[in-house]
């Protein structure tokens, strides 16, 4: 902890989160911060590992110079490396505007008593409505008969007018929800809505749901037209939906992946698309980001509707990042226990 009137605060912003969104939100919780700005260049410029740390942008040099006799900084893509900390002795805090610290280099911060916090829930909203536009676009075709319409002024709406095309609407559609976390709660709630009859399987949840429980996955995928995964990937959860698990949908089901690519195997996808078992596809985030130009999903136009990770893509989700991170500092200059600290 520090005195309000003097904490220095580096805030290490990007194209998404801005820095003046994080200077705002740092002030509003300590009035008189001496904030420093840097602009990373995510996403106009890509993320990749950084020496030892994951998902950051390539800027130690940039980092160690803004950060001299800073205490505290807020960053989203800012790479927090043994170099940077090792360069920055005055740091005491640092708070990543994501759902995890993966930019942050944690045992090198723990050895040197850097508290690491990080923002969870700030994209679950986003996250749960880009789902639901993607499982409405893949079962009503939307994306493939815009294109002929606004590309070339080709009226092909007759076409999907006929039963063989036509897609499916949500109303009494079973629906299968793997994970009920913040987001997959929150896509359970507007299916239920919608008159979907939702199942879910999340061994770890309890208590009340939106839908049915099941106990098996297996039950869920033999019970359920559309698929949508919200399930955190780990090791157990790596590969969880492959050609055994797509074999036990009902003919010509949909699947929807807005949470983490290696959930689903998409060599197996392919052929139950290839198949006929799989009818469509709805996929935000894939086994390799960026997609390969060569990954066989690209051939399936058709029926299957590709985004590049867009599910966390809104203003607000940019302005709940800066406002936790600063919420964070605020409870740290004034002593109070962090809420969201991993060391």
């Amino acid at each position: 902890m520090t005195s309000e009137n003097s904490v220095r605060v580096v805030a290490a912003g990007d194209h998404f989160v801005l820095p003046s969104l994080i200077t705002r939100a740092v002030r509003h919780e300590v009035e008189r911060a001496e904030v420093t700005e840097l602009e990373l260049g995510w996403p106009l410029e890509p993320f990749g590992p950084v020496a030892e740390v994951q998902e950051a942008s390539d800027a130690e040099d940039r980092m160690i110079e803004v950060l001299a006799g800073a205490e505290v900084l807020v960053t989203q893509m800012g790479p927090v490396t043994e170099k940077v900390l090792a360069a920055c002795p005055d740091l005491k805090l640092v708070v990543v505007c994501r759902g995890g610290p993966v930019n942050v280099n944690l045992d090198a911060a723990k050895q040197r008593d850097v508290r690491v916090c990080f923002a969870p829930g700030r994209n679950a909203a986003a996250t749960a409505e880009f789902t639901l536009g993607l499982m409405l676009a893949a079962l009503r075709r939307i994306p493939q008969a815009h294109e002929p319409l606004a590309r070339h002024g080709s009226w092909e709406g007759a076409t999907y007018y006929t039963y063989e095309r036509s897609g499916y609407e949500l109303e009494d559609l079973p629906v299968g929800l793997v994970g009920y976390g913040a987001v997959g709660s929150r896509v359970a709630r507007v299916l239920c809505a919608f008159g979907a009859r939702v199942m879910v399987y999340d061994p770890y949840v309890h208590g009340e749901i939106h839908g049915l429980r099941v106990t098996s996955l297996d039950e869920l995928l033999r019970g359920s037209q559309v698929i949508t995964l919200h399930a955190r990937l780990t090791p157990e959860t790596r590969g969880l939906i492959g050609a055994r698990e797509l074999a036990l949908l009902p003919r010509g089901a949909v699947v929807v992946n807005v949470a983490r690519g290696p959930l689903l195997d998409e060599t197996a996808l392919c052929d139950a698309l290839e198949s006929g078992q799989v009818s469509a596809a709805a996929l935000d985030t894939y086994e390799q980001e960026p997609l390969p130009e060569e990954s066989r999903l690209r051939g399936f136009a058709e029926r299957v509707v590709l985004t590049p990770h867009l599910g966390g893509a809104s203003r607000a989700v940019a302005e709940k990042a800066a406002r936790i991170a600063a919420e964070e500092v605020g409870r740290w200059v004034r002593g109070e226990p962090l809420a969201h600290c991993l060391t």
